[in-house]
């Protein structure tokens, strides 16, 4: 199984962002047929991780990684970037893979931060590496990075990521809020199989607890299909209304909304978790990110670019124009815009994600980011 997919190019759906101006220029690159404008671009870095994770790439997945040529340069990255910055994109997130793991990436974030018209450089990683990285990242402009951690289990960890370390994930934490940089923890919610519930609902309270020892936000993601359902349990998907269940549960308290004052839920490119808080306490808020089970499409404001310079406007889908090929058959600003325009026309209403698996996407999360 290749890594890569080959996509062909779309064609412009019609729609507001595929309406010509009068210089033949269309009107709005960033507009999308639903009306949805996009602020928000997700970078993949690399298509390589240090962990191996059973959702996104088992041990046993036969995954061919693209050569480095292959790969976006730091000059192609920094120049896209302006380019989706002057059509209106304020937020950038990088992730891979595992970004961290990409030479130089205290560079990028540098050349990326110092973009006009940038407002946000941001991260999602595993964490591995940010004991040693958070400070020169910091340093370079990253505001913030979201961290995954699936159980608060030294061993369930190591199992869950094939070889991670806690220890060392939870060192990289500590580091990234010592170097003054705000953290969010990302959790996978899986079902627990048969005599597994108990110690389940004790890794639970044990992420929970961990989370908000440290004051920081905690969310639960819905596993998704992908890579064509290859790796997808349904039985494992532990749904939304599930997990607050749980969680209510194991604390003997009700979750109740958090309100529109709630920082991370005010904020229109925080990401697509809705917010509640155990009892209305708000030092135990807590989100979950519920792309099978209650759906957040309608509000979707981003793209993703994959390290191999193909722009993704839909998770949930494998349609995808090559904007490194653009670059690299010489073409100017103009021409990146109306590739960009050309995926922006065809963004879909939301994923056809089922609950049995079907309607997933072709491609692999290790090269998406999430």
């Amino acid at each position: 199984m290749s890594a890569r997919v080959h996509l062909p190019m779309l064609e412009p759906r019609r729609g507001p962002s595929a309406a010509p101006g009068e210089s033949g220029r269309v009107a709005d690159p960033l507009l999308d047929p639903q009306a949805r404008r996009v602020r928000y671009l997700r970078i993949s870095v690399t298509d390589r991780c240090n962990y191996r994770c059973v959702y996104c790439m088992p041990a046993d997945a036969a995954l061919t990684f693209q050569p480095r040529a292959e790969l976006l340069t730091f000059e192609e990255l920094e120049r896209l970037a302006g380019v989706f910055a002057r059509l209106g994109v304020r937020k950038l997130r990088l992730t891979g893979g595992e970004p961290t793991v990409r030479a130089g990436v205290v560079d990028l974030v540098a050349r990326l931060a110092a973009v006009p018209g940038i407002e946000q450089v941001v991260m999602t990683s595993n964490g591995h590496l940010l004991g040693e990285l958070a400070r020169p990242l910091a340093a370079a402009g990253l505001r913030s990075v979201n961290v995954s951690i699936d159980s608060a289990d030294p061993a369930r960890f190591r199992s869950l990521t094939s070889h991670g370390d806690l220890d060392r994930v939870l060192a990289g934490i500590d580091a990234a809020r010592a170097a003054g940089l705000a953290v969010k923890l990302n959790a996978v919610a899986v079902e627990p199989g048969p005599g597994d519930e108990a110690a389940a609902a004790a890794d639970l309270v044990a992420l929970c607890r961990l989370a908000w020892a440290r004051e920081l936000p905690l969310r639960f993601i819905e596993p998704m299909p992908m890579s064509s359902a290859a790796y997808f349990v349904p039985a494992q998907v532990r749904t939304a209304a599930r997990l607050r269940a749980a969680i209510e549960g194991a604390f003997g308290a009700a979750l109740e909304p958090a309100d529109a004052a709630d920082a991370d839920a005010a904020d229109a490119d925080a990401g697509p978790a809705r917010y509640w808080r155990l009892g209305g306490d708000p030092a135990r808020t807590l989100g979950i990110i519920s792309a099978m089970t209650e759906h957040f499409c309608d509000r979707c404001n981003r793209l993703r670019l994959t390290a191999t310079g193909e722009l993704h406007a839909c998770l949930g889908h494998d349609d995808a124009v090559s904007l490194r090929d653009v670059v690299r058959a010489g073409g100017d600003d103009a021409a990146v815009e109306a590739a960009i325009a050309i995926a922006v026309g065809g963004k879909r209403p939301g994923h056809e994600f089922l609950p049995s698996g079907a309607g997933a996407p072709a491609k692999h999360m290790i090269t998406m980011g999430g």
